[in-house]
């Protein structure tokens, strides 16, 4: 035992020694979900495009969509095969999907191709990638799993307000396709670089300060069949109505300043970067909080928020652009709690060395979100004419959220056996 803890005591992270090191592993997976996330600022391509190739606004949000479907499909299968590759091969391999991706999109002219080589192809890579950071920093933090995941995935989050600025700047410069092409080959080698330093801990492996402690606590029970427990369903049906509530929002902020509030399309657009530095934040505090108390509470609070907004922009006349901003400054913080709440929920429910494929099965939800989101926000304003009314079913989902995290978003009450196992 005690040559076991005394080589647990001379593990280093990145040449530090674990309990220090292991924080510096936390802004490298950021920088990794920075790039993935820059899928958040494909509006800065749409107009382009759309003239470029003579193409619909419908058309030119379709890559956009794809990216999201793929990028959600992937997840469960990826966390089946990260036992066997391993998380730094997992990450270089998905990497490389993501480059090739954007760098076959730069040669793309029509949109059928643009689908398969941005929407497939980069979806894919990203589904690869997404997961592996957050579940390799989840294992150096067993004693801080919220907040550590919070704020890994604050890089994708944050994304749009570095990457949209730098793809603004590249096809202002050298138009869309080589800005396609840069960033695929940027995103290839940052990916490969941080790969390496990806490497989970022993088995087992706990800070320092814990480890004294580690024998005294009785280990926690999970469930043991996932999709026959009664909280992997809470959880699923409360992350999915978080992220359609959240991604509908998002796919629709610029077009609402300027319907809506008719403020002028420049402040519309530069307003996007304040609802991303929200969707930032909202990623550690909701993990911090999922920490310190029961997840019910928080995901309740979050619809709350969401109501609150919903019944903001119901309201909203031409002019009050400080309601405008205050709603959709919610909807962004909320959406980013739900990315965070999610995995952490995950984590604390559910047997955590499974993690991968049980977050895989979690993260559908996400893709469901998103694609009925941004499908029927566009619907309702083709038929009513108006996106007044896309917030009256977002507050009706937020109350059905409110209902079901109640009801159902508590960990499962296991019933130990006795006989050893």
């Amino acid at each position: 035992m005690s040559t076991t803890t005394h080589h647990e005591r001379n593990i280093t992270v990145l040449g530090y020694p674990a309990n220090q090191g292991r924080w510096l592993l936390i802004p490298l997976g950021m920088i990794i979900l920075l790039c993935l996330g820059s899928v958040y600022s494909w509006s800065i391509f749409r107009i382009p495009l759309e003239n470029e190739l003579g193409i619909s606004a419908t058309e030119s949000l379709l890559p956009y969509t794809f990216v999201l479907v793929f990028y959600a499909a992937l997840m469960p299968i990826t966390g089946f095969y990260i036992p066997r590759l391993g998380s730094r091969l997992t990450i270089a391999i998905g990497g490389m999907v993501v480059g090739l991706g954007y760098i076959l999109s730069s040669f793309a002219n029509q949109i059928g191709l643009l689908i398969l080589t941005y929407g497939v192809i980069a979806g894919t890579g990203i589904g690869i990638v997404y997961g592996v950071p957050i579940f390799v920093i989840s294992r150096w933090f067993p004693d801080q799993k919220g907040l550590a995941v919070g704020l890994t995935i604050v890089g994708f989050g944050l994304s749009p307000l570095i990457t949209a600025p730098i793809v603004h700047q590249l096809i202002a410069a050298y138009s869309v396709r080589p800005t396609l092409r840069v960033l695929g080959i940027t995103f290839t080698v940052i990916i490969l670089a941080i790969a390496m330093t990806m490497k989970l801990p022993p088995q087992g492996w706990h800070p320092q300060q814990t480890i004294a402690a580690a024998p005294t606590i009785s280990p926690p029970t999970y469930p043991r069949n996932l999709l026959k427990s009664r909280s992997f369903y809470g959880l699923w049906l409360c992350y999915a109505i978080g992220t359609l509530v959240g991604l509908s929002a998002i796919g629709i902020s610029s077009p609402v300043g300027g319907e809506i509030i008719a403020i002028n399309p420049t402040v519309a657009a530069s307003s996007v970067s304040l609802f991303a530095l929200f969707n930032g934040i909202s990623r550690p505090l909701f993990g911090w909080l999922c920490d310190r108390f029961k997840p019910h509470y928080v995901a309740i609070l979050s619809y709350i928020l969401t109501l609150i907004a919903c019944i903001l922009m119901m309201k909203a006349q031409a002019g009050q652009v400080v309601t405008y901003l205050t709603a959709f400054c919610l909807f962004w913080f909320c959406l980013g709690g739900w990315l965070a709440m999610a995995p952490t929920i995950t984590l604390r429910f559910f047997n955590p060395e499974q993690y991968a494929q049980n977050y895989g099965l979690v993260f559908t939800a996400y893709g469901v979100g998103a694609l009925i989101g941004t499908l029927v926000t566009g619907r309702i304003r083709d038929i009513l004419g108006t996106y007044n009314y896309v917030f009256y079913p977002m507050a009706f989902l937020a109350i059905l959220g409110i209902i079901l995290a109640n009801l159902l978003l508590k960990p499962e009450k296991i019933i130990t056996d006795s006989s050893p196992n």
